[in-house]
């Protein structure tokens, strides 16, 4: 069987992807949590100052995620969402939730602290090593100009 025969008969095999159906339920959920995150920063920003409103809304999107995640939940939406529910924080703090609950059995030393960050590790690796070269970048360009 030739490679272009193989691809054939998967390609036959395969149901095809609804991709118009998933944009658009990635592009709502993601959209209502956005939604839901201006709505807590008009709400907070009524008794707090720019920046502390912003932080109550980072911590309230990453408490609720948390809870939605704990009650098993999140991924109810998430396979309904796709990739609406990744992109924002909501879905950095599913990331470190849903595996310190998985392993919760293992207790809380070996289990939930060691396994916490088996999936957002890299993010946070590689993002803080993203950031620091970014600020020697700037850096160095701050002295140059």
């Amino acid at each position: 069987m030739t490679e272009r025969e193989y691809e054939k008969l998967v390609g036959s095999m395969v149901p095809p992807s609804p991709i118009w159906k998933n944009c658009a339920c990635a592009f709502l959920v993601g959209g209502a949590i956005c939604t839901l995150g201006q709505v807590l920063t008009n709400f907070y920003g009524g008794v707090l100052d720019e920046t502390s409103a912003a932080t109550a809304t980072g911590m309230t999107l990453v408490a609720l995620s948390a809870l939605l995640t704990g009650l098993s939940l999140y991924d109810d939406l998430a396979k309904f969402a796709g990739a609406g529910t990744l992109v924002p924080i909501t879905g950095f703090a599913n990331s470190i939730a849903a595996p310190a609950i998985e392993f919760k059995t293992e207790g809380f030393v070996l289990g939930v602290a060691a396994k916490m960050f088996t999936i957002a590790g890299p993010v946070l690796v590689y993002g803080t090593a993203a950031s620091v070269l970014y600020g020697l970048v700037y850096y160095i360009w701050q002295l140059v100009a």
